[in-house]
């Protein structure tokens, strides 16, 4: 998975993100309420560990506007050392999926990370974007009643696209993405996108994947 954490504490930040990392996840943190909320709406990530008491926004605030500004529906566990019943409701109200008390396991941190991912993949194993559908269960893409076969590494880079769409995901975002710390060749990007391009906007179709140069690719509507 990758995922975002957004903790202001910085050795239970470093140990977070170690742990996550050493169970094979790609992990960016931001340690503050607005670095966290760029990073979460400018990027695809597939959960998110937010703490509740953050300086510039605290998590709440930034829950909040994530799920009813930006609309993204990105799986978030908050992290707290309040522990009461109204302190939880009010985080589920803000949009959070689940909460974890400090001081707490890192085994059930990652535990929780994986609950909450998989609920969201049983609400809805089907993406789309306009007539462009991606069902991440069966790994099958349509766009209307066309069937499109992409290689793995496509289905990944049109995965991340559709997940973050309307957003612009950035050339790194991907390659980390895909590859972890270890990207191939720069060019290698490149010609997976202009084949992924290919292959879901046909000759006679409305373009949808856009390439905004030198930043990013992003996938629209028709």
């Amino acid at each position: 998975m990758h995922i975002l954490v957004v903790e202001d504490h910085a050795d239970l930040a470093t140990e977070i993100v170690d742990y996550l990392g050493s169970l094979g996840h790609s992990v960016d943190a931001a340690a503050d309420g607005p670095a966290g909320l760029r990073l979460a709406t400018g990027g695809h990530f597939d959960a998110i560990v937010l703490d509740l008491n953050l300086p510039g926004l605290d998590g709440l605030e930034l829950c909040r506007r994530l799920r009813e500004d930006a609309r993204q529906a990105t799986p978030v566990l908050m992290l707290t050392a309040r522990d009461t019943v109204d302190d939880r409701l009010d985080g589920f109200e803000h949009g959070a999926d689940d909460y974890l008390t400090k001081p707490f396991s890192l085994r059930e941190l990652a535990a929780r990370l994986n609950a909450i991912t998989r609920r969201g993949m049983a609400i809805d194993p089907t993406l789309r974007v306009g007539d462009l559908s991606l069902d991440v269960s069966t790994l099958e893409a349509q766009r209307g009643t066309r069937s499109i076969a992409l290689t793995p590494v496509r289905l990944r880079l049109l995965e991340l696209l559709m997940r973050a769409s309307p957003a612009v995901v950035r050339r790194a975002q991907l390659d980390r993405a895909v590859w972890g710390d270890d990207p191939p060749d720069s060019d290698a990007l490149s010609v997976h996108i202009h084949q992924l391009r290919a292959a879901i906007d046909a000759p006679g179709e409305p373009a949808m994947l856009q390439t905004l140069r030198g930043i990013g690719y992003r996938l629209l509507p028709p």
